[in-house]
C-alpha cells in the first residue's frame, strides 16, 4: 500500500484477517467476537475490543478500511503510531460504551413495562436467553418499543465504524479546511462542515429510528459514541497541549 502509515497498515491487515476468518468460520466467529448486550449469556469481556475488527459484509469493511486509510494515515504522520493507536482503540471502546448504554436504556424501559403488566422478570429473561420472544409482549408495547427491547438484548454489533468516526472527527480538528470530495456530493466540502453534519445525521437517525437507504441494522449510536469520544480526547489534548514525545 502506497502512502499508508505503519500502524494504519497493520490495522487494515488485522481487519482483513478477521474478515477472511469470519468467512471461513461463519456464525461461530460472530458468536464469540461480536459485541453482545452485557446481560446476554453470549457476552464476553473481550467483545468490546474484538467487535471493532469484525464486519458484516464486503462493503462494510471496504468503506471502513478506505476511511481508515484516507484519514488515519494523515493523523499517524502527525502523531506517531502509539498515540494514533491509543486514540483509535479509545474511540472504538467509547463507541461500544454509548451503544451499550443506549441499549441498556431501551431494555430496561421494555423490561419495566412487562413487569408492570404482570410478567415475571425471571420468565422474561429465560425466554430471551433461549433466543425466543413471547408474542403477548407485542400486545403491551408499541412496535418500536418492542423492537428496541428485543434487539437491545438479542442483537449484536460489529465493525470499526465507531473508531473510524473518532478518526474523522480528529481529522476535522487537525485539518478543518481540508476539502473532502465525496461520491454522493457533487462539490467538495470542508471537513469542519462535513464531519459535524455527518454526526448530526447519525444522531437524528438513531433517535428517530429511520434509515436514509431504507435498511436497518446500523448502530447509529455507536457512530455517535466514537465521534463523541474522539471529540473529547481531541479537546483534552488541545487544551493541555499534549506533549508528542510522551508517545515515542
Amino acid at each position: 500500500m502506497r502512502n499508508v502509515t505503519e500502524t494504519v497498515k497493520q490495522l487494515i491487515i488485522i481487519n482483513i484477517l478477521f474478515f477472511v476468518g469470519t468467512l471461513a468460520l461463519g456464525d461461530i466467529a460472530y458468536k464469540y467476537l461480536a459485541l453482545y448486550f452485557p446481560e446476554n449469556p453470549s457476552f464476553q469481556l473481550w467483545q468490546p475490543v474484538s467487535h471493532m475488527f469484525m464486519h458484516g459484509g464486503f462493503m462494510h469493511i471496504l468503506f471502513n478500511m478506505f476511511a481508515l486509510f484516507s484519514f488515519g494515515s494523515a493523523l499517524e504522520q502527525m502523531w506517531g503510531g502509539k498515540k494514533f493507536l491509543f486514540f483509535y482503540i479509545s474511540c472504538g471502546l467509547g463507541s461500544a460504551l454509548l451503544h451499550t448504554g443506549v441499549n441498556y436504556y431501551h431494555f430496561q424501559e421494555g423490561l419495566n413495562t412487562l413487569i408492570a403488566n404482570g410478567f415475571p422478570e425471571q420468565e422474561i429473561l429465560q425466554i430471551l436467553n433461549e433466543g425466543k420472544i413471547n408474542t403477548k409482549w407485542q400486545e403491551i408495547m408499541t412496535v418500536s418499543d418492542f423492537q428496541s427491547f428485543t434487539s437491545a438484548y438479542m442483537g449484536t454489533a460489529v465493525g470499526a465504524s465507531g473508531a473510524i468516526y473518532g478518526v474523522i472527527v480528529a481529522f476535522a480538528f487537525m485539518f478543518p479546511n481540508a476539502e473532502l470530495a465525496l461520491m454522493f456530493i457533487p462539490v467538495p466540502i470542508k471537513a469542519k462542515y462535513f464531519v459535524p453534519g455527518l454526526v448530526l445525521v447519525d444522531l437524528y437517525l438513531g433517535i428517530s429510528g429511520k434509515s436514509i437507504f431504507g435498511g436497518g441494522g446500523i448502530a447509529h449510536f455507536a457512530h455517535v459514541g466514537g465521534a463523541l469520544f474522539g471529540f473529547i480526547i481531541m479537546w483534552y489534548w488541545k487544551k493541555n497541549q499534549f506533549n508528542e514525545n510522551r508517545w515515542n
